[in-house]
């Protein structure tokens, strides 16, 4: 894979797509629909996610490509492939509270070693660079000239006193019973990836999610948390998280900056 151009394509892909998600976004309504899983999909998703998967086909022929929005995909299978979720945080869409992302990963044998998150309303751009390194970048989002960016890294956490970010659509009784076990000293809720970047910008120390995920969901946004540093691991064991498996469905899990003392699944 050319890095290089990898790292640029997926970036601008990502900037066109929060273009034309925030048009819809802006207007003064828009139909939303319940997809067979009971989870919501708007006119936003499809335009995103058409828009990304052409751009990426046109780029990259011979790279398996699998996104939310089209079922096919998911049944495919490969040692390295392209995963997209074109709009994460549909209902912080629907409910416009401006915490949704565009989200577009390369993963390579079960690890996602590139990606980009654009939280195109509240003006986040998160990317890992060509060489693998996490960065955000400010300005004005230009389609083929970046703007300036600062490298990420997680914070030295402090367990006596961690910060911690969860989910603000499907937080549970679990999630919160698991967090109580731990020294909080700032509890934050966040929608879509943006998660995990809070913890990459090391803005927050770890975030649990013990509910149902798939890879698009996260693949984007674990590659920007390693790049900054941090780490992904499965809940029940703390052992390794992997991409590439059967239904690209992912098991309960936390991002994490390495310092935290992780308690173990009870």
């Amino acid at each position: 894979m050319d890095y290089d151009r990898l790292s640029s394509v997926i970036r601008r892909l990502a900037l066109e797509a929060g273009q034309k998600i925030m048009e819809i976004y802006r207007s003064e309504d828009f139909e939303v629909r319940a997809k067979s899983d009971q989870s919501p999909v708007t006119v936003a998703d499809e335009a995103a996610d058409a828009l990304i998967a052409a751009g990426l086909a046109e780029a990259f022929p011979d790279i398996l490509i699998v996104t939310e929005e089209q079922a096919a995909s998911h049944a495919e299978r490969a040692a390295s492939f392209l995963i997209v979720d074109p709009l994460d945080g549909t209902k912080e869409f629907v409910k416009r509270r401006g915490e949704f992302t565009v989200n577009i990963a390369y993963v390579e044998n079960g690890v996602p070693v590139r990606g980009v998150v654009y939280a195109p309303a509240v003006g986040r751009l998160f990317y890992t660079d060509a060489a693998g390194a996490s960065v955000e970048e400010s300005g004005a989002f230009d389609l083929t000239v970046p703007g300036p960016v600062r490298p990420l890294r997680v914070a030295v956490p402090d367990n006596d006193a961690l910060r911690v970010v969860a989910s603000k659509s499907h937080r549970d009784q679990a999630t919160d019973a698991y967090i109580a076990r731990y020294a909080v000293a700032e509890m934050t809720s966040a929608g879509s990836s943006l998660k995990f970047c809070l913890v990459a910008a090391g803005e927050a120390d770890f975030y649990p999610r013990l509910g149902r995920t798939m890879e698009w969901d996260t693949a984007a946004a674990d590659a920007v948390l390693r790049g900054a540093g941090g780490r992904m691991v499965r809940f029940d064991d703390h052992g390794e998280f992997t991409y590439g498996k059967p239904g690209y469905e992912n098991p309960f899990f936390i991002a994490h900056a390495p310092g935290v003392g992780l308690k173990e699944a009870s």
